[in-house]
């Protein structure tokens, strides 16, 4: 570990140290501590390889699934997967599952995607970014072009290269600006496209129609995936946090559900997105308690009949989903003792130059409190706090006390209130 000589490093070891308290690792947390999860590191690496290769076929696994219990790392471990992306050239997005963000909704999932993502050495809106890097006398924009405006076998509403031939040869800022709202996912006018084209003298070029509201965000995943890589990086990596959220949903939007996390990871040929790969966490005991005919809710017996009520095109994506849950994670290494030693010494050395105080070595019965069915975010915190009591309160013998968690899949009738609204 580097000991900081300056009051940049002591500032990074306090934001690291405060995203830790909060049991939010962040990224200076992340590089400090590092990650043992060797396994699904190489796993990943092998994913952007993949990704990154254009000769790569359409079936190769471009989704990995990461399973663990509450608080043992997953977080940890998807912020370090962010770094070897952006490292290596990708595009990084992080989604975070939730009431506003719910996996059935593949538009709010690619909104929430395209306003949280990230790339290499630069920190601006990604679209914004994106659109910034084309050169459009480049090999790699030519090829874009190409394949936007062959809607025949792209399956692109021409609203798509039109606005694209546009945004290349119009001069028209606040129209070029609302394109670029439209490729991330808000709303374009018609007319506007059509004053746009008739600007550059190209209004007999497209003739369409507006595109279904509904058919809008593939068609968008599909578009940005090749826009980021006509803008000069490897791929899109999409990481997706706190999935078993989708236990809460109904039944019809846990089997939509099931059936977007299929088409994120590429699982059909119909859901094959150039460059785009996915990793997913959720907890260890989803698919038991949720798909599992012996369950709570049984997924497996009841999804396919509900879907085949109302969106009966989803069964076998929603299968697919449900099969990846059952068996296609990936779960987390639980730490050993001496990774749990080692976690804590590289603590003590972090806390005592950041806030210019010897911390001392803990006994290991003043951290095990904490640190229930061994998870390592609880044995960090209570390191931490104790250190915390001990700078603050010298004088007194302090003792913590902590409650376990206990992850809940009780329905959310807001969800479903609110899905009704959406239509």
């Amino acid at each position: 570990m580097t000991t900081p000589t300056d009051e940049t490093g002591t500032l990074k070891y306090r934001r690291a140290l405060e995203a830790l308290r909060n049991g939010v690792p962040n990224g200076d947390a992340v590089e400090i501590l590092g990650c043992r999860q060797s396994r699904i590191q190489d796993r990943f690496s092998s994913m952007l390889e993949q990704a990154a290769d254009n000769n790569s076929p359409w079936d190769a696994p471009t989704g990995l699934l990461v399973s663990g219990d509450f608080g043992t790392g997953k977080s940890h471990l998807l912020t370090h997967l962010e770094h070897l992306a952006l490292e290596q050239g990708f595009v990084c997005s992080r989604v975070a599952i939730s009431k506003e963000t719910p996996l059935y909704d593949l538009g709010k999932v690619f909104k929430s995607a395209m306003d949280n993502g990230r790339l290499p050495h630069r920190y601006g809106m990604l679209i914004e970014e994106l659109c910034q890097s084309l050169h459009f006398n480049a090999e790699e924009y030519t090829d874009f072009f190409q394949w936007a405006n062959d809607t025949e076998t792209n399956n692109l509403s021409p609203m798509f290269p039109a606005s694209l031939m546009i945004y290349e040869r119009s001069n028209d800022f606040e129209l070029n600006r609302e394109i670029e709202c439209f490729w991330a996912g808000d709303k374009l006018r018609m007319a506007r496209v059509r004053e746009g084209l008739r600007q550059i003298s190209q209004q007999n070029t497209y003739t369409f129609r507006a595109p279904r509201v509904s058919d809008l965000p593939p068609q968008r995943l599909r578009f940005v995936t090749h826009l980021i890589r006509a803008a000069g990086y490897k791929g899109w990596v999409v990481l997706l946090d706190e999935i078993e959220l989708v236990g809460s949903y109904s039944l019809l939007q846990r089997g939509r559900s099931y059936a977007e996390l299929a088409r994120w990871c590429g699982q059909s040929p119909e859901d094959a997105y150039l460059g785009l790969v996915t990793v997913g966490t959720v907890t260890d005991d989803f698919a038991s308690v949720i798909i599992d005919p012996t369950g709570e809710k049984k997924d497996r017996d009841y999804v396919e009949g509900k879907l085949s009520e109302r969106n009966a095109h989803l069964v076998d994506r929603a299968q697919i989903g449900m099969e990846m849950l059952e068996r296609g994670c990936l779960p987390l290494n639980p730490p050993t003792e001496p990774e749990i030693r080692d976690t804590v010494e590289k603590l003590r050395q972090i806390y005592s130059e950041a806030y210019g105080w010897q911390a001392p070595v803990l006994p290991q019965d003043e951290i095990r409190g904490a640190g229930y069915q061994n998870r390592m975010r609880y044995k960090v915190r209570a390191s931490i706090n104790q250190w915390d009591l001990m700078r603050h309160y010298p004088d007194h013998s302090l003792a913590m006390e902590g409650d376990e968690f206990h992850h809940t899949y009780s329905e959310n009738i807001d969800l479903e209130r609110e899905s009704k609204d959406d239509g």
